[in-house]
Order: structure tokens, then C-alpha cells, then sequence
């Protein structure tokens, strides 16, 4: 058994294979004894103050919800409604809610950083550098770790443990766009645990090189393999699994989107607008694959409702693993350090 009490989560990087392990083999519980109505009061009367600079579906009600199975509770903070837009320092804040409470989760991407990559994980580790509580971060402009490990545990959900599986991991057309976030995580877990993961996308839209070098790296560790196709076609060819998600071209998230221009972004994005998951692309993988999404989808873009309301798609279970693996991670982190035999 791994003790992860105190701990922060930035990236599932940081966490070692055995502590993930422990993560999956917990969610998988909690999974199983909520759905018989079984209590699991591991966190009560504690609280975890939720900040999210940027707006949140999924992740804020999971970890409101898990807070809430554990029996402890969540604050949502809007950080909008606090001080430190009119010049707050982060390292005051954060030792503040370090005496107030026993987690704290940052959210903070995409618009509200101006797409710029770097200015959200900076942020995060700010906090993290100053509070003595566990910080987690809930998606910045980097990373998602909850995420991953939610669809980490979807993947094992399907597989099991074996190895070689093919998991292509998309870009996909758009009007808008996207950050990274959820796809540089995904091809960081994956690659750890064996998976032939592919990464595709038209040229332009390359993820963080130091990413694509450390996925490089837990592959040959893994015994699977990492690539980067410009060919959607092989990629997903007999592919056991495949993600179609949007995100922002390279040049516009070093420069930021007022910077570059949202229009010139999607003009863009529409010399691309067959990179698209549907039936016909779908045949080229595997008969059983199946689809993930972290959510939201952009429907008729990314992938079209045949698919995603189809037999392969898994996004509504991968959706509710995410409330399990967040409450493993709030219990793991936000727990009581277990004591030497």
C-alpha cells in the first residue's frame, strides 16, 4: 500500500505506477459500494475549498459529489468573486485556505489565460509551492490528472490489464477551440501502462515537445509504444480505442488567442474539417472499439451523434468513473497518514 496523505496531484506524472495503481483499485470501490448505498465517511468534517478560475461542468460537480460520499464537504470558490483580481497575492490565499480547510483544487484555462500556454500551470504550482494542504490541480493549461485517471480506469474497465492495446488519441475538427490539457494527460497515462498510443493531427497542432519526449520515454519503460501520425487514417486504423477532441493550433497558444486572431484560428481549424469522427472513419478501427470522450463534445464536429450515441461510445461511464477516481484521489490525499506497523 502506497501512503499518499498530504500530497499534491499536478500531473499524474508525478505519481508512481504503484500509487496509481492504489488510485484505480480505490475508485474501483468506492465505485462498487456507492452503487449498493454503502457509506464511506472517510473525510468527514473535512473540507476541500474548490477554486476555479475557468467554468467546469464534470469536474466541479464530481468533487462536490465525492466530498459529499465521503462525508466531508466542498466549497465552490468562484474566482472571480474574490480578491485576487484586484491584485490579491497568491501565496496569501493559499496559506489562508491552508488554515481554513484540507484541500484545495485549482482550476484555471483556456480563455481566462487567454489560451497562452504556461500561464495556468504556473498558477497551480504556485499554490502548491505555498499551501500546506494538498493541491490538486482540476485542469489547467498542461494537465488534467482526475481526468486521466478516469479514463485510465474506463480503458482497464474494457481491457483489463493488457498491454498493446491501440489507443489513438485524435485532434478533431472544430468551430471553436480547445486546450490541451485532457489530450497531453491522456498520452502521458497511457503511455505508462502499456498502450500503443498514436497521436494524430495535422501539422501545426503539435502538444508540448517535453510531453511528446517523457511519452516517448514511459513507453519504452512500458513495453508499449508512443507515435505522432499526420495521417488520420492509419492512425486510427485497427485502433482499440479512440479519443476525437479539438484543441488550438501550436502558434496561437504561444502567442494567446488576441494575439492571433480567433478568426484566423478557425479558418484554420476548417482547411481540417474531415478530421471527424464518424461512422465511415469509425470502420477503420477495430470492430469493437470504443470511443471515449472527457466532455463536452462538440457534436457534428468533433464526432457525429451516430457515434457518440452509438455502441462503441463509453462516455457516459467514463464520465462516471471520473467521480470515482476524484474521490479516491480527495481520499488518498486528504486522509488521516497511515501509521507504522
Amino acid at each position: 500500500m502506497t501512503d499518499l496523505s498530504g500530497r499534491d496531484l499536478i500531473t499524474t506524472q508525478d505519481w508512481s505506477i504503484e500509487e496509481l495503481e492504489t488510485t484505480l483499485r480505490l475508485a474501483r470501490s468506492f465505485r462498487e459500494k456507492r452503487r449498493k448505498n454503502h457509506a464511506v465517511p472517510l473525510l468527514r468534517n473535512k473540507t476541500l475549498f474548490a477554486l476555479f478560475y475557468a467554468s467546469s461542468t464534470r469536474t466541479r460537480a464530481a468533487f462536490e459529489a465525492g466530498m459529499t460520499y465521503l462525508g466531508g464537504h466542498a466549497q465552490y470558490i468562484d474566482a472571480s468573486t474574490t480578491r485576487l483580481g484586484a491584485g490579491e497575492a497568491i501565496r496569501d490565499v493559499a496559506k489562508m485556505y491552508e488554515r481554513y480547510g484540507h484541500g484545495l483544487g485549482v482550476r484555471i484555462l483556456d480563455d481566462v489565460i487567454d489560451y497562452v500556454y504556461g500561464r495556468g500551470i504556473a498558477v497551480v504550482r504556485e499554490y502548491a509551492k505555498h499551501a500546506s494542504i494538498p493541491v490538486i490541480n482540476m485542469a489547467c493549461c498542461t494537465y488534467h490528472p482526475t481526468q486521466g485517471v478516469a479514463d485510465l480506469m474506463t480503458l482497464r474497465d474494457e481491457f483489463g490489464t493488457k498491454k498493446r492495446k491501440k489507443y489513438a488519441i485524435m485532434w478533431a475538427y472544430s468551430k471553436s477551440f480547445r486546450g490541451r490539457c485532457s489530450i497531453q494527460e491522456d498520452a502521458l497515462i497511457t503511455s505508462r501502462f502499456g498502450y500503443d498510443v498514436v497521436l494524430a493531427h495535422p501539422e501545426g497542432f503539435e502538444i508540448d515537445e517535453k510531453i511528446t519526449a517523457t511519452c516517448s520515454e514511459n513507453a519504452a519503460a512500458s513495453g508499449g509504444t508512443f507515435t505522432v501520425s499526420h495521417d488520420l487514417k492509419a492512425a486510427l486504423e485497427g485502433a482499440d480505442a479512440i479519443f476525437p477532441r479539438n484543441w488550438a493550433s501550436n502558434e496561437l497558444l504561444q502567442v494567446g488567442a488576441s494575439s492571433f486572431g480567433k478568426e484566423r484560428e478557425a479558418a484554420l481549424h476548417e482547411k481540417y474539417r474531415h478530421w471527424s469522427l464518424t461512422e465511415e472513419t469509425l470502420d477503420l478501427a477495430n470492430k469493437q472499439a470504443i470511443v471515449l470522450h472527457v466532455l463536452p463534445v462538440l457534436r457534428g464536429e468533433e464526432a457525429s451523434d451516430a457515434v457518440m450515441d452509438g455502441p462503441h461510445s463509453r462516455i457516459y461511464p467514463q464520465a462516471e468513473n471520473g467521480l470515482y477516481t476524484k474521490m479516491a484521489v480527495l481520499a488518498e490525499t486528504m486522509g488521516e497518514k497511515k501509521k507504522s506497523r
